[in-house]
């Protein structure tokens, strides 16, 4: 949760409307560290967020109903500090510079690579008030890139 001390598990609230999707976040974030939350649609997100805000969010541009661009904004208005990723199919500069400019902290384009979303949000994280959850040094630096299911591209 976003306080003035460090979380345990930094929470990851991961929306999007794709269900395999959804649910391989999850599973790479839990192993990873992280406490991960999912939401199908915006209005379920909100549900979650006025449970407990998370400390950052993965947000599908593209999704029926109220879209990632609109939550990103209530979220950036109501919980400042939460970090927010976008992932989109969107190859179009503007749709990422609209991002941007609501307050996303960062912006992936899919397909994806696990590993480089996983660096992006401990970035966007070491940049807020906790801490992600290290890389081991062996796996930091030795891991070849090909190797295990962080490699894969969704």
């Amino acid at each position: 949760m976003v306080s003035g001390e460090p979380a345990a598990r930094p929470v990851v609230l991961v929306v999007d409307d794709e269900p395999e999707l959804r649910t391989l976040l999850g599973e790479y974030f839990g192993r990873h560290g992280f406490e991960v939350r999912t939401a199908p649609e915006a209005a379920s997100a909100r549900a979650l967020v006025a449970q407990a805000a998370p400390d950052l969010a993965i947000l599908d541009v593209n999704m029926p109903g109220e879209n990632g661009l609109s939550l990103a904004r209530w979220l950036r208005e109501s919980h400042p500090r939460v970090g927010l990723v976008m992932l989109t199919t969107a190859g179009e500069a503007v749709d990422r510079i609209v991002g941007l400019e609501l307050g996303a902290d960062d912006y992936v384009p899919k397909p994806f690579e696990m590993r480089e979303l996983l660096a992006r949000v401990r970035a966007v994280l070491r940049r807020t008030t906790i801490e992600a959850p290290a890389a081991s040094a062996a796996g930091a630096v030795a891991a070849p890139a090909s190797s295990g299911s962080d490699s894969h591209r969704v």
